[in-house]
């Protein structure tokens, strides 16, 4: 694969390849817009996600389409940027080269916007277990595993069985965590007895 079926345009100026558009990534191109760069922005998806409101996403407050932002709206008036969809699979520093699955491209200046994974600090078990939220499908995942939660513990008679299904336990106190805690006591006092009528907040710990 070569650089051509990137069909990215050969332009007098510096090349910016920016990997990543989250807030970073957009940010870097949103404020290179309108100076003398190339700017092409690569990321596996073709919109932005607004992270902040992942919790909505995952307590129903909000439907995924609501955060997502497609980028190509974003700078559709904009020539001098240009948006790929693909995955980078290697960096050649040596070259200037972007290896990608849609083809390679040269830069004169490379910025590595690629957010963060969830750190389960080594720990198999947790990983295995728990639910991490950094992206749109993961807080629908939340979202659905919560609410079979809900359906099975309805459906059982036992009140071990009940209380271990609704018990949640949410791991980091930060921005997020508190958002999802005050979110699910509003789930646990208004929606819970009224949408599964035979479950009770006492049993939502």
């Amino acid at each position: 694969m070569n650089e051509q079926r990137l069909s990215i345009p050969n332009s007098p100026h510096p090349r910016v390849v920016v990997v990543g558009c989250g807030f970073g990534g957009l940010e870097i191109a949103k404020r290179l817009r309108r100076k003398q760069f190339q700017v092409v922005l690569i990321d596996r998806h073709n919109y932005h996600q607004f992270q902040p409101l992942f919790y909505q996403v995952a307590m129903s407050g909000l439907e995924p389409s609501s955060i997502l932002f497609p980028l190509r709206k974003i700078f559709q008036k904009v020539p001098n940027v240009h948006v790929r969809v693909g995955e980078v699979e290697h960096i050649d520093t040596t070259t200037q080269t972007v290896k990608t699955s849609i083809g390679n491209l040269t830069y004169d200046y490379l910025v590595i916007a690629t957010g963060a994974n969830t750190n389960f600090f080594g720990n198999a078990a947790l990983q295995q277990h728990v639910i991490p939220m950094k992206s749109v499908s993961e807080a629908l995942y939340l979202r659905n595993s919560i609410l079979q939660r809900f359906e099975e513990a309805l459906n059982t008679d036992s009140p071990e069985e009940r209380n271990r299904l609704l018990d949640i336990t949410l791991v980091g106190g930060g921005p997020t965590g508190l958002e999802l805690a005050g979110s699910l006591s509003e789930m646990r006092y208004y929606i819970l007895q009224r949408d599964y009528p035979g479950l009770a907040k006492k049993h939502m710990r």
